[in-house]
């Protein structure tokens, strides 16, 4: 008989873990007597991230005695506790390889509903003082389960645990768990997931990724349910490319053609994509690393950058400053995830200053094929001198034929012409995407400065624009993801102490080149320790959140993670460099 052992609940605490402070309600505390479950917490607990954790679907996190005695046994331990893994119901019975997305059961006075496997995170290693937690977890086929709340009531340890309907389909939690976390995803398991009503959208919005992307049983193919992986490059490292034509299309602006220098053909990008430049800026100095959008029309030719020239950029003075026509870059495959999606529907293309460029990449490719989506091309500039790409962009959309536009300048010079060479003063906002009755359910592809990225992508949220459809492209640094920890924004720089011995990791994005140092684990705490802008959760090679383009050299894998990425990514979390490494980070 299925019986709840015991109720636990916690509110949020922080701890010091690894030199930082970490907010986690993960420690969880029995309660006696009967506490009132609602439909989004129960009385007296919280959570601390709600990011990862809680809401209407993971109101109630579900874990076995049964697997508190394989831990126990499987990690010599005898010191548990009810609340051990975060629970709030400790349970008899209610096992994860017998319990199904669906099944509904009745607690005390309450109504339940499963609607997922637990999304393990580096925190219950720091509960359980056991750092491999993350991925035993699904490893060992033991995540446990979140319950939904159908009915509000009391409940008491010591409740009879009732089933009182089956979940269709009878694809278990460790079925489920075990299909978007290891190898082997089956896509006929996948459409039958899809087809749970009870399922909580993250997780169907990951098993639909997997299926539009073709995940297959074939291993070493990445996963798209956990991460926006790449495709394989078309090579790794570097290949040397000859300038064989600079442009200026502003004040500040020029267009570099690099083609291949060997007279073997490259390979098409995707539009919206960039390359990775090594640049010998001082002979007596490691090369400096640069990314640049692609700006030109996709092809096997030739690829073509555009840089703005900034008053600090070692890069961009340099490319302005002593490249010639002629001379020989080394350049990287195209890379990046930013890329026009195929379909139909409304296309918007926003952007701002040199923001134009991958943006610019996608409407040639538009107007290549005189494509009969509806297409508006939105762009800001500060004036006519700061305005590059103009007759460009406009000699492209009158190929489409739906092809819309505006130009917008935010200080027009006296000499600039108002319906000429632009068409209204201003900065791009929400009501102007009103006014020239763009769709809200558009695709839309942002780039341009920091604070124009934030306040588009924020006022496109409130305005309904549908999560998904919203697509950036950051230069520089991405974001970091930490979870449980507030982020500090800091110049990278090399860890403290003397150098280390082994080879040299360079981080593209943020523009440093350090060598290894065999004390860290792994390269996450060696890009920590540089206070490089990093992302991360499980820590422990399951999630895949802190997966980085791999540019050039080879890493090694300790501990293995449970999937491996696509070639061309590492997951830097339980990776070491094996050889001189460059990563887009």
């Amino acid at each position: 008989m299925a019986r709840l052992l015991s109720v636990n609940v916690g509110l949020p605490r922080e701890v010091i873990w690894n030199g930082k402070t970490v907010r986690t309600s993960v420690w969880k505390f029995p309660v006696e007597g009967p506490r009132m479950v609602r439909k989004l917490n129960i009385d007296g607990d919280a959570q601390a991230d709600l990011s990862g954790h809680g809401g209407e679907q993971r109101a109630v996190f579900v874990y076995q005695m049964d697997s508190y005695h394989y831990w126990e046994r499987f990690l010599g331990r005898n010191d548990f506790t009810f609340g051990q893994f975060g629970e709030n119901f400790t349970v008899e019975g209610l096992l994860d390889e017998e319990v199904c997305i669906g099944d509904r059961y009745r607690i005390g006075d309450a109504v339940f509903e499963v609607t997922q496997p637990r999304v393990t995170c580096y925190r219950v290693g720091i509960r359980m003082n056991e750092p491999r937690m993350p991925a035993l977890l699904v490893a060992h086929h033991r995540p446990g389960f979140y319950f939904r709340v159908l009915q509000e009531g009391e409940v008491e340890a010591g409740d009879e645990i009732v089933k009182i309907a089956d979940g269709p389909e009878g694809l278990t939690v460790a079925d489920v768990d075990a299909l978007l976390y290891l190898p082997g995803h089956s896509h006929e398991q996948m459409e039958r997931a899809l087809r749970i009503p009870a399922l909580s959208k993250g997780w169907r919005e990951s098993f639909e990724a997997m299926l539009r992307q073709g995940s297959s049983a074939q291993t070493g193919q990445g996963n798209s349910g956990l991460a926006t992986e790449e495709a394989p490059p078309a090579w790794l490292g570097f290949r040397p490319m000859r300038v064989s034509h600079i442009q200026k299309e502003s004040s500040s602006v020029r267009s570099f053609v690099l083609t291949s220098n060997d007279g073997l053909p490259l390979v098409r990008p995707q539009p919206g994509q960039f390359v990775v430049l090594r640049l010998q800026v001082d002979p007596e100095k490691p090369p400096i690393l640069r990314s640049y959008s692609l700006s030109d029309l996709p092809g096997i030719d030739s690829f073509r950058i555009s840089v703005k020239l900034e008053s600090h950029g070692v890069g961009s003075s340099f490319l302005h400053n002593q490249v010639r026509e002629g001379d020989i870059l080394d350049v990287s495959a195209p890379r990046g995830a930013f890329t026009l999606r195929p379909g139909d529907g409304p296309v918007v293309l926003l952007s701002a200053g040199v923001g134009a460029t991958p943006v610019l990449a996608m409407l040639h490719a538009l107007a290549a094929e005189t494509s009969p989506r509806r297409v508006w091309w939105i762009y800001g500039a500060r004036n006519r001198e700061d305005h590059p790409f103009a007759e460009e962009s406009r000699s492209l959309l009158r190929q489409l034929p739906q092809g819309r536009s505006c130009f917008l300048y935010s200080r027009p010079a006296p000499a600039d012409q108002e319906g000429v060479d632009f068409d209204d003063s201003g900065r791009i906002d929400i009501p102007l995407l009103e006014k020239m009755n763009v769709p809200a359910n558009s695709e839309f592809y942002l780039c341009g400065p920091s604070a124009f990225l934030k306040n588009m992508s924020d006022g496109l949220r409130a305005w309904g624009a549908p999560f998904e459809q919203i697509h950036l492209e950051i230069f520089g640094a991405l974001d970091g993801v930490t979870p449980g920890v507030a982020r500090v924004d800091h110049t990278p720089h090399p860890p403290q102490g003397p150098p280390g011995p082994g080879p040299s990791v360079s981080f593209a994005r943020s523009g440093i080149t350090v060598a290894w140092d065999p004390k860290f684990e792994n390269l996450l705490e060696f890009a920590e320790a540089c206070d490089v802008s990093v992302r991360w959760s499980c820590r422990m090679g399951v999630c895949h959140t802190c997966i980085s383009g791999l540019i050039s050299g080879s890493v090694s894998y300790r501990p293995e993670p449970l999937e491996r990425p696509a070639s061309g990514n590492v997951l830097v979390c339980c990776s070491q460099p094996a050889a001189n490494v460059v990563l887009d980070i």
